[in-house]
């Protein structure tokens, strides 16, 4: 069984479960084997399931398992984690972005910092493809790795007390869409004007731990047609 495994009480009902230290697509394909694998297993016994970059935090029914009995459910699936697999690749999901300076607030002071052109740090943004990582801070706010290095930029000292709905940001290698309008620290590059989170949709979320993510340039005029607010 996997070194990297680690079983920590979480709650009244809940525990995480370690999978590994660092983020990177092995170890996030080691997640989410795990978690596919745990709610087959143990389908009746499971309320939920939370996969993050490194871990799951698996919330339980006591009333139909014991702590004891759920851990050696963990420790099963986790040895299953030792043999060859072959994980299906997410989905692929394509979010348009209106990139610019008006768009993104931060992004000429981005530039500056890395000695380069604006231009050029949007093609660098677009220019790859994101895994989703974990979902988290508020509903629908996915974090996506990883950016090119060349574009990589700590959080701000102070963050804004208000980030626009689909405000586009980067902090350090990670880069996400703000889902709703809320205080956020990261730099801003671009606006989305997907919705990232509809509690009255038959989908709330347009993506999921696992997905992939491709980001495409769109002008103003297309943004605000979209849906996006100015």
């Amino acid at each position: 069984m996997s070194e990297t495994l680690r079983i920590e009480i979480a709650g009244e009902a809940a525990v995480m479960v370690y999978l590994g230290d660092t983020m990177s697509p092995a170890v996030a394909d080691r997640v989410q084997h795990f978690n596919r694998r745990l709610r087959e297993l143990l389908t009746n016994c499971i309320q939920d399931t939370v996969p993050s970059y490194a871990s799951v935090l698996v919330l339980y029914r006591p009333e139909k398992i014991g702590l004891e009995e759920l851990r050696k459910g963990v420790e099963e699936c986790a040895r299953s984690l030792d043999k060859p697999t072959i994980e299906a690749p997410g989905r692929l999901v394509k979010l348009p972005v209106w990139y610019g300076i008006e768009a993104g607030p931060d992004l000429a002071v981005l530039a500056e910092a890395k000695s380069l052109p604006p231009e050029a740090v949007v093609e660098r943004h677009h220019g790859r493809e994101y895994r989703v990582y974990a979902i988290g801070f508020a509903p629908g706010f996915a974090y996506l790795g990883e950016v090119d290095e060349a574009i990589a930029q700590a959080r701000l000292a102070a963050p804004r007390r208000v980030v626009p709905r689909g405000a586009v940001g980067i902090a350090d290698r990670q880069t996400a869409v703000y889902p709703t309008a809320s205080p956020g620290g990261w730099n801003l590059i671009g606006r989305c004007p997907v919705r990232m989170f509809d509690a009255l949709a038959d989908e709330p979320m347009p993506v999921c731990v696992g997905d992939r993510i491709q980001f495409a340039p769109i002008g103003r005029d297309e943004f605000l047609d979209l849906g996006g607010e100015a």
